[in-house]
């Protein structure tokens, strides 16, 4: 492998902002939408990157994908939302490689999840690849790591009880409300937005609280309707939102918003309320909180309820590390035998010509030479010794870049670099 072509190999990173370090402010600046998702992919593709999807969350923006050097993916970040590239610096992370595989990993099997065994991000991990796939964006390396991670978190659900208890944001904000509303089956329940999480924390009032008195508006009354349908909810035009936050006792907000849709301005109220934001950036104005009789209450609050199910969780996560390493063992296999192929394959290609150049030198020197007893012969010998090579490739104790690196010098062998 030339050392001199290195600097333009493109390695595999994870960049981005987590609940971890960031918290919802900081989270708010970087979130992207649709729109905002959709603009990193077209700049992606203009500035020559290859493969890469954007997850954006309440609790991350995080961007995989390959690129020579990291900040690569972070000025795409940083260029298409609100943070700048010194916040990112102060929260957030980049991991490369092995690390960053890890990482997907873990965040699509709710290991990494603000609650821990939320596994709602495995569908926008999903929707996330569709997206790139759309737009050219996801080569085989991204198929095959996504298809692992859905299928590592399929098996933790189905084998493991990480899950159990159905906790996530939305269940979490149910929780609460139960537990600090009193009589809440006769309460007005206003969900305002139904996006995932709206749709969510609407199925869980419901069947959680026992209230015919959840009312749900969004901007766009027809998605509001096809969530009221399914329980049998009454939805209301978004111009009443004003008229109808004055009727309520509970307010949830779940809207994809990029800026604050809830302020004092809009609040006329006659009794105290309890408002639960659920959206990242934060759509409920500070000044809300300022109000006499009102109560604020954020995810990132939600996310340190800890109760015996969380803690029962806790548990099941070796099993689930388990399913994981041996998902990312396979996973790994797959990505070795594809680095080594280009070598295994030019081998073949070297050893080819010097059958072809001593076939030839022995046709002219030995009479009646057999050549097709001579090409049998030495297919057998090429294949045998490839065989040999791509076992030893394949050995887990084999250090298979090093490996790879001696066989191209031995044989002299130019072979395309592949990203990893």
């Amino acid at each position: 492998m030339d050392k001199n072509n290195m600097h333009r190999h493109q390695y595999f990173y994870a960049v981005g902002l987590s609940f971890r370090k960031a918290d919802a402010e900081v989270r708010g600046k970087f979130s992207l939408d649709a729109q905002g998702r959709a603009a990193v992919l077209a700049h992606a593709t203009a500035e020559g990157i290859e493969s890469l999807i954007v997850v954006s969350t309440c609790n991350r923006t995080e961007i995989y994908g390959f690129a020579q050097h990291p900040f690569q993916l972070i000025k795409l970040l940083c260029d298409n939302s609100n943070g700048s590239v010194e916040e990112f610096q102060r929260a957030a992370f980049v991991f490369k490689g092995p690390e960053a595989v890890e990482h997907i990993f873990r965040v699509g099997t709710g290991l990494d999840s603000q609650i821990l065994g939320d596994f709602e991000i495995i569908s926008q991990i999903k929707i996330s690849f569709n997206e790139s796939k759309n737009n050219g964006l996801a080569n085989a390396f991204m198929e095959r790591l996504v298809n692992s991670v859905i299928q590592a978190s399929k098996r933790i659900k189905n084998e493991t009880e990480l899950s159990s208890g159905a906790t996530s944001v939305s269940f979490a904000s149910v929780q609460y409300i139960l537990n600090n509303v009193e009589d809440v089956q006769n309460k007005n329940i206003l969900l305002f937005g139904t996006g995932k999480i709206g749709r969510n924390t609407c199925e869980n009032l419901v069947k959680h609280t026992r209230n015919n008195h959840i009312v749900l508006i969004n901007r766009t009354r027809e998605k509001a309707e096809q969530v009221a349908g399914k329980f049998n909810l009454v939805v209301k035009d978004y111009d009443l939102l004003p008229l109808e936050i004055e009727k309520a006792d509970v307010l949830v907000v779940a809207t994809g918003a990029q800026k604050p849709t809830i302020d004092r301005d809009i609040l006329a109220l006659k009794k105290p309320l309890l408002i639960l934001d659920l959206s990242v950036p934060m759509n409920v104005h500070e000044n809300v909180r300022e109000m006499d009789g009102v109560t604020v209450v954020h995810l990132d609050d939600l996310s340190k309820i800890t109760d015996s199910t969380l803690e029962n969780r806790k548990k099941h996560i070796p099993a689930a590390e388990s399913i994981i390493n041996e998902v990312m063992e396979e996973f790994n296999q797959w990505t070795n035998a594809r680095k080594f192929a280009p070598t295994i394959n030019a081998l073949k290609d070297k050893l080819n010509a010097i059958k072809e150049g001593e076939i030839d030198f022995q046709r002219k020197k030995i009479r009646n030479f057999d050549e097709e007893q001579a090409e049998i012969i030495s297919q057998r010998i090429i294949q045998k010794i490839t065989t040999h090579f791509a076992n030893h490739l394949k050995d887990h104790n084999t250090a298979v870049d090093e490996s790879i690196e001696w066989i191209e010098k031995v044989f002299k062998l130019e072979t395309k670099e592949q990203a990893i």
